[in-house]
């Protein structure tokens, strides 16, 4: 339908969503999908200025992602940097690939072809999903640990030669008991006892003491672009100071540097998740109407069109979330 504005001189028509009157030859559908979607950039293009911004202004202390992002599944302990990262990335890509060729076979108004690529696609968005969440839980449950200082400095433990060394590798239980802090017994919060580090910093301590053959890493980074390796006699007297026992990465601290990373990670890649999850939703949906024949029946497949600009707009995102985080 047309809606008439009348003014002084004369009367103009403004659109409203009419098939005759077509914008850049769009349909309405189009038009509000391409809105959404300049809109959205737009945000994310907020989100990632401020992480650039962020991150040059802490960059002697921002993680490295190639010591961050090591693990791939079912090779536990074996070193894989960004490989399984650079698979995700693929595997987004490719599901873009077959929304393309559902795409193209609307368009010829093959309906089987369109179910085939549909499904595709939707497995493709599962296997990322899936593969974030796996990502975020070793992110959350760490590696090797650390300490932080009571000046909120962190320090990770190395051997002579600069590799990393785990805290299960050399710290000790002593026999004093920990107290974990309940409803009825606590200062200023309530800690679960599943919430308290696996050790105290007096056994770190205590470990690092009968291993004279470790050192202690800032964060701090040379120029080099490698983290600062402190001597023996450096490495215990900084490890005095030690406050906390930091295990896996949360909103509060972070066992690979600037907390600011942890927090940007979480928020940037989970909203980029959320967008994924919700365009695998709206597949399904649409892949059940192409099952049912609803595109058929209207002789129009262009619903596909349009979540396959939803979803090829996720993948770009994505790229540009790729190379921010893990290659830049």
């Amino acid at each position: 339908m047309e809606a008439t504005v009348t003014t002084a001189n004369n009367d103009e028509k403004t659109w409203g969503g009419g098939e005759h009157i077509q914008p850049l030859g769009a349909s309405y559908g189009k038009m509000m999908m391409w809105f959404f979607i300049v809109s959205d950039a737009l945000t994310f293009s907020g989100f990632l200025a401020a992480y650039g911004f962020s991150r040059f202004k802490f960059i002697e202390t921002w993680p490295l992602a190639d010591e961050v992002f090591t693990h791939f599944p079912f090779m536990h302990g074996v070193s894989a940097p960004m490989y399984y990262v650079a698979l995700m990335t693929f595997i987004l890509i490719f599901s873009s690939v077959t929304m393309v060729l559902a795409v193209d076979a609307g368009h010829q108004l093959k309906k089987t072809k369109v179910a085939v690529y549909m499904f595709l696609t939707i497995i493709g968005g599962l296997i990322f999903v899936g593969s974030q969440a796996w990502e975020w839980k070793n992110f959350i449950k760490g590696e090797y640990g650390a300490v932080e200082t009571a000046g909120g400095s962190l320090l990770q433990f190395v051997d002579a030669n600069g590799k990393r060394v785990a805290l299960a590798d050399f710290a000790v239980k002593l026999p004093e008991q920990r107290e974990a802090l309940t409803r009825s017994h606590a200062t200023w919060f309530v800690e679960d006892a599943e919430t308290q580090p696996t050790y105290t910093v007096a056994e770190v301590q205590a470990g690092f003491k009968a291993h004279p053959e470790l050192l202690i890493r800032t964060e701090q980074l040379t120029d080099k672009k490698k983290k600062t390796v402190l001597t023996r006699v450096e490495s215990e007297s900084r490890l005095g100071t030690a406050k906390y026992v930091v295990e896996g990465a949360n909103l509060t601290r972070n066992e690979y540097g600037s907390k600011l990373f942890a927090d940007f990670f979480f928020f940037i890649t989970g909203f980029h998740g959320f967008h994924v999850f919700s365009g695998v939703i709206i597949n399904i949906i649409i892949f059940f109407n192409v099952l049912l024949g609803t595109y058929e029946k209207r002789r129009s497949y262009e619903m596909v069109e349009k979540v396959g600009l939803y979803w090829h707009f996720v993948d770009l995102v994505w790229v540009f979330v790729f190379t921010v985080f893990y290659l830049v």
